[in-house]
């Protein structure tokens, strides 16, 4: 009897846990690196209490780790991200100490910067150091983001696809303009020569007519003397 009731308390106090209680749970397994076992806890603290901003930031970060520590699945990592990102600006738009809405921006961050999207990392980090000017890790994040993205660097994927859909279009329109434009070189040649072709064609008959009426008219001539002059007389052979 003394068993069964120290159970039912057990399961009552288990029961009972609060939000900040899964936390703590959850913050144990943190720390002995145990993350699954975290997260897990940091969800049970959400559940308790979905506005908890710290249940969120933690939870994003056992996340997080848990998708360094991963291989293979691209694509499950990507919809940790994802989610991960939905956390951190979740907490951020609760959570009121400047403190921990400066670390919620260092992270996201730093996952942009990991991604070699520094423009935005630039972003987050600047929004970081409004909350806490103090943090020199942010300032040398920031620093060094500015710095490659200066330099050139960085893996925007739309902008990459953009430049290189417009590259791609501009030397279409290249090639096809260069080819309008023989075709109306060729044209206007083929042209030029049906003009020369015809311009001989009108000559050549306009010679020879030329020459038919010469002719016709020596002729003419020559008949003329023909008749001018008195024919000889011939002796006729009797039979």
């Amino acid at each position: 009897m003394i068993f069964m009731l120290l159970s039912l308390m057990a399961v009552l106090s288990v029961q009972a846990q609060t939000d900040r209680e899964h936390i703590r749970d959850g913050n144990r397994y943190f720390h002995s690196g145990d993350y699954a076992k975290a997260e897990v806890e940091y969800r049970k603290a959400l559940e308790k209490n979905s506005e908890n901003a710290q249940a969120m930031y933690n939870l994003a970060n056992a996340m997080v780790i848990q998708k360094d520590n991963a291989s293979g699945d691209d694509a499950k990592n990507k919809k940790r991200v994802i989610k991960v990102l939905q956390l951190y600006h979740k907490a951020d738009s609760v959570e009121t100490n400047h403190n921990r809405r400066a670390r919620i921006n260092h992270n996201i961050g730093v996952l942009f910067q990991s991604n070699k999207d520094y423009a935005t990392a630039i972003n987050y980090y600047k929004e970081s150091l409004r909350n806490n000017p103090k943090d020199n890790e942010t300032r040398y994040n920031l620093a060094l983001c500015q710095k490659l993205l200066k330099n050139g660097g960085g893996n925007n994927n739309k902008n990459d696809k953009n430049k290189k859909n417009k590259d791609d279009n501009k030397d279409k329109n290249n090639k096809e303009n260069k080819q309008n434009k023989d075709k109306n070189k060729d044209k206007k040649q083929n042209q030029l020569n049906n003009q020369d072709k015809n311009q001989m064609s009108k000559d050549n008959a306009k010679q020879l007519l030329n020459a038919a009426i010469q002719e016709e008219k020596a002729t003419q001539n020559k008949m003329k003397k023909a008749q001018a002059q008195p024919r000889s007389r011939r002796l006729e052979k009797n039979w």
